[in-house]
């Protein structure tokens, strides 16, 4: 079975994708596109009156589908986000518009807490905040379930990233859902593959010790995995980048805690002794992964309204640079003191100097150009705007020579994290087909 991923994140490049699809004969093609962050924005702007899917859904279909039926390559994707089922009407409308009356959508719900009992248990609702919403980790049952209907484009919210890929394994191969090693191996390229264009050099990328060809053509990944969990990661031919036993150590340890132990909804994984082995070019084994019996309860993310942020730059660039900067920041507190501006929280940072790192002995540094960033966290959007405001009045009010403000506000949204035994949570599947809805 050969399966690849064409996208990494909610903006990612589309044309990379087409072309996996157009050189490599997949089985499937999956989309992870559902960042916490992208939930908390999607979820923000749902109020506002957007819909409560990846803005990008359907630009995506309309792109990669045509490709995807041509040559029998099935799409699984999570940017149906906080409404999958009216994404996957969307989608099913567009497919319609373009001429296809022979598809079939399975969208998986059920992520989405609705629960009064569990929500009293996990909601923690601070001052001036708003609730708007908390969604299960789904693992990879539903998808499962909509391979097994027919479904050739699966739409669903918060699945698990792994999961969106072990599940087409699962099904294709058969894998008993407490084999615990041979899903742990399936979960692991998942896991690979998940981040999309990291695995093939993108995020290795660090000339000049860590060089890759051609990055503005970056190839993006795909696995070849045998029924016993074996596989190979690799990129399309003549595509930019890399595979190798490096970027596939690194993408391995990403966003990892313990790799003796890292969590999924479906199996818990032992990366402690991966392999890796280069058999060709731009082609990498995998081995040596375990796996444990999985959770007994699934993490469930929490979103909420709080409050918003008002941010301001300037540049500052020449002859003492830094100094002037300073008297900037200096000048902006002092403003907001005078405006009698209350917030919450308040960040300044030259950045070139110190915004990543906090313990830069600004005295030692004399750079040629810094940009000065102030950002506040307010309760109300006019306070927000102030700041704003202030940092645009030092086009004239001084120090001397600042320029290219850049300001903006915007409301932010906070998160959370709370357990629930996986029998408080029920996916359902629901099967979208060109000439009706099976239920």
């Amino acid at each position: 079975m050969k399966i690849g991923c064409g996208a990494g994140f909610l903006n990612d490049r589309i044309d990379p994708a087409k072309e996996l699809v157009k050189k490599e004969d997949l089985d499937y093609i999956v989309f992870e596109c559902l960042a916490e962050r992208t939930l908390g924005e999607i979820l923000k702007n749902v109020i506002k009156g957007t819909k409560g899917f990846a803005p990008t859904l359907l630009t995506r279909i309309k792109e990669v589908f045509p490709l995807c039926f041509e040559k029998g390559t099935k799409i699984i994707t999570n940017e149906g986000a906080a409404d999958p089922l009216d994404a996957s009407f969307q989608v099913a409308k567009l497919l319609d518009e373009l001429g296809f009356n022979d598809f079939s959508i399975g969208v998986v719900i059920g992520d989405k807490i609705t629960s009064k009992e569990i929500l009293e248990k996990i909601i923690s609702v601070k001052e001036g905040e708003d609730f708007l919403g908390a969604f299960a980790y789904l693992g990879s049952e539903g998808i499962v379930e909509a391979l097994k209907s027919g479904a050739n484009i699966v739409i669903t919210g918060r699945v698990a990233d792994a999961s969106l890929f072990l599940a087409p394994m699962i099904y294709e191969f058969g894998w008993e859902l407490d084999d615990w090693d041979t899903l742990a191996k399936g979960a692991a390229i998942g896991h690979l593959l998940e981040c999309c264009g990291q695995v093939t050099g993108g995020y290795f990328a660090s000339p000049p010790e860590k060089n890759v060809n051609d990055l503005a053509r970056l190839g993006f990944p795909f696995a070849e995995v045998s029924k016993g969990g074996d596989a190979v990661i690799s990129k399309p031919r003549e595509t930019g980048g890399s595979v190798t036993p490096l970027t596939c150590k690194e993408q391995v340890l990403y966003e990892i805690f313990d790799p003796s132990h890292y969590i999924t909804p479906d199996v818990i994984i032992d990366f402690s002794s991966v392999e890796f082995h280069k058999i060709g070019e731009d082609r990498v084994k995998i081995s040596g992964v375990r796996g444990k019996k999985r959770p007994d309860s699934l993490k469930v993310i929490a979103f909420y309204k709080d409050g918003y942020i008002g941010e301001g730059e300037i540049s500052y660039g020449g002859y003492r640079a830094k100094e002037r900067a300073k008297l900037a920041a200096e000048v902006i507190l002092e403003r907001l003191k005078i405006r009698n501006v209350e917030y919450d929280d308040i960040r300044v940072d030259f950045i070139g100097v110190d915004s990543l790192s906090k313990t830069a002995d600004l005295t030692k540094y004399a750079p040629p150009e810094v940009r000065l960033r102030v950002a506040t966290k307010t309760k109300n959007l006019e306070n927000a705007k102030i700041v704003c405001d202030e940092v645009e009045a030092l086009l004239t009010n001084g120090p001397a020579g600042g320029g290219g403000v850049n300001t903006r506000t915007d409301e932010l949204v906070r998160v959370d994290y709370a357990f629930v035994p996986r029998e408080k949570i029920y996916p359902k599947v629901i099967i979208l087909k060109s000439k009706g809805v099976v239920l």
